[in-house]
């Protein structure tokens, strides 16, 4: 018998998503148009910055913005190798050289402290992210930056809406990428959005994204070679319609972690996630625990065969890049050690991902919690939660 399964994450498909992709169905231009035009705008309001550019995805806006930024080949930009998404892969098909830096044990985000250890002559940017939701320590990661004339790129690929002394995330860096392909909260399926208040850097991110109908007949056009990295009417008018319900849907979210939080209390070996000094608010894009030191990556698999078993889908929440083959060649060939992203390899293979969405009711969630417990007590009963 099919045992039906509680999804990792659903997307939210109303009457106004409905009747927006029908609008650009029916009308004759599908791609660069007046529903891009209004998705940028109102996202740009959303966030509170002057710009927004929409993109393919949030590693082609990143790659985009380095090449805007005149960041490539001979340069090193300091990223982490911690994240759902891998937005850092970017630096790499941008020509440049990624250094990873560790990460603060508790917030997964990049750690001020640890990236100023990797600041060389060929630094060019730190590239930061909003881990799962939770803010960066900006006010640090800005005066590090500033210090040493670098540029500061705010990835928020797993954020929206979350808040850090008062400012929303995506207002921190001179750029910042979002995405909008599962899990975010805003779902377009695929698809991206670059915001800033450069007036000269916009248009540069402009140009670059795409090769326009309009610029067909321009040979000053064909100065420097763009992407075909843009967004279709489409995606825009279901980015629209999605971020008109996104405040309504936020909230809808938080009731559910809240009934996580409530049902995480006195989980020994388990840790639920953590909300850092100075941050006032945090949109999870997925509910991440952390499992125990005495669980290893193999036990993690173990939990996750066994909850989907139980009908329960959840995730290895990040596969560390600097793990990874690509990676892994490129750091011995420049003869650096392994093994120095001690927080990152500690938490890259204990970081669970549980599911969140609004479809979800206190029951189920329920069940997720008592599910999982039972799971960790097969699996490794007693474990520590450092």
């Amino acid at each position: 018998m099919e045992v039906d399964v509680i999804s990792l994450f659903e997307p939210e498909c109303g009457v106004r998503e409905i009747e927006l992709v029908t609008a650009v169905l029916q009308s004759s231009q599908w791609g660069d148009g007046p529903m891009l035009e209004s998705f940028e705008r109102a996202f740009a309001g959303w966030v509170g910055r002057k710009h927004a550019v929409a993109v393919g995805s949030g590693t082609l806006g990143t790659w985009i913005t380095l090449r805007a930024m005149g960041i490539g080949p001979g340069d090193e930009v300091i990223c982490t190798a911690h994240t759902w998404h891998q937005v850092a892969q970017a630096i790499t098909l941008a020509g440049a050289t990624p250094v990873f830096a560790d990460i603060n044990y508790w917030t997964g985000s990049l750690s001020p402290e640890k990236a100023t250890l990797k600041i060389t002559p060929q630094t060019r940017a730190l590239l930061a992210g909003n881990t799962n939701g939770h803010p960066a320590a900006w006010t640090a990661l800005r005066a590090l930056a500033d210090a040493h004339g670098l540029k500061l790129i705010e990835d928020s690929t797993e954020a929206l809406g979350s808040r850090y002394q008062g400012q929303v995330v995506g207002t921190f860096g001179d750029v910042s990428v979002f995405d909008f392909s599962a899990p975010s909260a805003l779902c377009t399926g695929e698809g991206g959005m670059l915001v800033t208040d450069d007036d000269a850097l916009v248009h540069e991110l402009r140009y670059l994204r795409q090769r326009r109908l309009a610029d067909r007949t321009s040979v000053s056009v064909g100065s420097r070679v763009p992407l075909q990295a843009g967004m279709s009417e489409i995606t825009a008018a279901l980015g629209l319609a999605q971020l008109a319900g996104l405040d309504d849907r936020l909230t809808a979210r938080q009731q559910v972690i809240a009934w996580y939080h409530d049902n995480m209390q006195s989980f020994e070996g388990v840790k639920p996630p953590y909300i850092g000094e100075g941050v006032d608010a945090v949109n999870w894009m997925l509910y991440v625990v952390h499992l125990g030191k005495r669980f290893s990556g193999s036990a993690r698999a173990q939990m996750i065969d066994d909850l989907l078993s139980c009908g329960i889908e959840t995730a290895v929440y990040s596969h560390p890049l600097h793990q990874q083959f690509y990676y892994m060649q490129a750091l011995d060939a420049v003869g650096q050690r392994r093994g120095v992203l001690i927080d990152t390899d500690r938490i890259g293979d204990r970081a669970l991902a549980l599911p969140l969405h609004t479809e979800l009711d206190e029951e189920q969630v329920q069940y997720i919690i008592k599910t999982l417990k039972d799971t960790a007590t097969n699996v490794g009963a007693g474990a520590a939660i450092y």
